[in-house]
């Protein structure tokens, strides 16, 4: 049936309103990316810095150093954009110590291997113990301290899109194997940073990559993560001794203050320090047992600032996720809006295999063989509530 003249130019007129004043409202500018400088290493590599911008007005800027997200911009409920994401302004403050691992992808192994050993084929590998005795997010020079390669960069039919290359080679940081890894990074329409992971070897090897970004969904640089109300789709999480190395015990959720089934603010039970796992932490920083299949993209976890009304929604094929509430902070950092970061000003969450998996049998395995392919993919979607 056909529209009347009037009924159609009422149409168009709400679809103009809809388009001017809701929250959902997408940028009429087109896609786009561009290219600036960002220095050079201390051995002279040149660093570039890459901006990303979708339809809807979303920013994200990466480097080429370490495939460290910079900045990543997200719309409150009355579509003001701001930073979520904690970093630093320039290339120096990334190089030198501390290291947070500030938005860097990680690898070959993301978060701890016990005593910094582990045994493939019948050979005990030593790898570098650089968080107490234990071996932490790829060794003393891991993939965040690396200059990745730009094979490409080019607006996806999703988005614009990074593309973004590595070779480890066989020996690095004690690990077996020459290890290509490519990482694609899309700013997509649905204002969600889309990351693609794959990885081949040539020798059987193990790998866990990850994503290290702090958020802080009110703004970084805005004081704490406390009042963040946080879910995530996990009935049970890996148990730690007081190094942060796993039991082997995936404990239920049930009754502890690690149960995030429902929302609840990420402060309320985080000083709770009659559960050990919280003393052993000094807080959250443990592995989640994501629901599902891993393998199958399914939602992780999904993070509300109140005040913003900014929602952070993770999604994974990874089986578990890294929540980390930026304990280890204490303000000695200053950030990008020149401001300090204090204890607990961000939070991870880091999708990934567990901890120690290579010294775990009964963990899904990290183990990646020659002429097999790694895939991991993540998704951060961002959008608002009233």
């Amino acid at each position: 049936m056909r529209l009347n003249l009037k009924v159609r130019l009422s149409l168009k007129l709400a679809l103009f309103l809809f388009l001017i004043f809701s929250p959902l409202a997408v940028a009429v500018a087109q896609p786009e990316i561009i290219k600036t400088s960002f220095g050079k290493t201390a051995d002279g590599q040149s660093v570039d810095i890459y901006t990303l911008t979708n339809r809807r007005g979303m920013t994200v800027k990466i480097t080429n150093y370490g495939g460290i997200v910079v900045s990543l911009t997200a719309p409150d409920r009355n579509r003001k954009f701001a930073d979520v994401a904690l970093g630093y302004n320039d290339l120096e403050s990334y190089m030198n110590p501390p290291f947070p691992y500030f938005g860097a992808i990680i690898g070959r192994y993301g978060n701890r291997i016990a005593k910094g050993r582990f045994t493939l084929n019948g050979v005990e590998y030593k790898l570098a113990q650089n968080n107490g005795e234990n071996h932490l997010h790829g060794g003393i020079k891991g993939f965040d301290k690396m200059v990745w390669t730009v094979r490409q960069v080019r607006t996806t039919p999703a988005g614009p899109a990074i593309f973004l290359t590595y070779v480890s080679k066989d020996g690095e940081e004690s690990y077996p194997g020459n290890l290509t890894v490519n990482v694609v990074y899309t700013l997509t329409e649905k204002n969600e940073l889309k990351i693609d992971y794959t990885a081949t070897t040539d020798k059987d090897t193990i790998t866990n990559l990850t994503h290290h970004s702090y958020f802080n969904l009110a703004g970084e640089g805005s004081g704490d993560i406390l009042g963040h109300r946080l879910v995530l789709k996990a009935n049970r999480f890996v148990a730690t001794d007081e190094n942060a190395i796993p039991t082997g015990e995936l404990r239920n959720v049930a009754g502890t203050p690690f149960d995030f089934r429902t929302a609840n603010a990420i402060g309320a039970r985080i000083n709770q320090e009659t559960d050990e796992q919280i003393k052993y932490g000094k807080g959250y920083d443990h592995t989640w047992v994501i629901n599902g299949p891993a393998g199958k993209l399914r939602q992780a976890a999904v993070v509300h600032e109140p005040t913003t009304g900014r929602v952070m929604e993770v999604w994974t094929t990874e089986p578990g996720v890294q929540f980390y509430t930026g304990n280890y902070l204490d303000g000695t950092i200053t950030g990008k809006s020149a401001k300090p970061y204090p204890r607990r000003s961000g939070f991870c969450l880091e999708t990934q295999h567990y901890p120690d998996s290579p010294n775990r049998p009964e963990f899904p395995t990290t183990t990646l063989r020659k002429g097999a392919t790694y895939r991991s993919t993540t998704i951060y979607r961002f959008s608002a509530r009233r």
